[in-house]
């Protein structure tokens, strides 16, 4: 366990599973759509990166860890671990914190005027809501995407089209709609990308108010 934790944390670090290491996996296994994992190993080898590639990254992981990781760690000391302790527990909850009620749901809380809560965790699982709001004993899904640029349009637009099913299970359990709210950096402020959806969530609200609850 302790080793795969090494390896993991080193590998994302170092940043040798991202897409421009190890392609697009995600996409690729879909199109691939394999029907065991030598059908995938082959497509993957062929299609996406050489096996000799994937080796290289393995010898590149090793040396990060054996050379740079642990020359890192010979310099920790103590009093390291108890500020970091420290500052992650009280600065860095309280600072999440206070960021993510200034943020999007925040901005859309003041705007809608209306209560906004984080979703369970079992909701973001079966669901992929983020937020609901509640209206009598219905609620309504939000889920917030941040957009970095233009070309995650198209990326965003096909996990939408995946993610419509459990949108449409959430509706029919809670009686609300699932609403996407797509984030973005305007001048280093978080902002609503999206601000058309706000009057399709007010008039969301508006209806299950006028509706009586089954």
């Amino acid at each position: 366990m302790a080793k795969e934790w090494i390896l993991n944390s080193a590998m994302n670090r170092f940043q040798l599973n991202f897409k421009r290491n190890v392609g697009a996996v995600s996409e690729a296994i879909r199109l691939c759509q394999p029907k065991s994992i030598s059908d995938w190993e082959k497509y993957y080898f062929n299609k996406i990166r050489s096996r000799e590639h994937i080796i290289e990254l393995g010898q590149k992981l090793y040396i990060k860890i054996t050379e740079v990781i642990q020359s890192e760690v010979e310099e920790i000391t103590e009093q390291d671990c108890i500020t970091y302790i420290l500052n992650m527990v009280i600065s860095r909850t309280y600072d999440g914190y206070t960021t993510e009620i200034k943020t999007i749901y925040g901005q859309l809380e003041k705007i809608l005027d209306i209560k906004i809560s984080a979703a369970p965790d079992e909701w973001d699982r079966l669901f992929n809501v983020d937020f609901y709001i509640q209206i009598k004993e219905k609620y309504i899904g939000i889920q917030v995407k941040p957009l970095q640029n233009i070309s995650q349009i198209s990326q965003i637009f096909k996990e939408r089209n995946i993610q419509k099913n459990t949108h449409e299970k959430f509706k029919k359990k809670y009686g609300g709609s699932v609403f996407y709210i797509f984030s973005t950096k305007i001048n280093g402020k978080k902002e609503i990308a999206n601000r058309e959806v706000i009057d399709e969530i007010r008039a969301e609200i508006d209806l299950l108010k006028s509706t009586d609850v089954i």
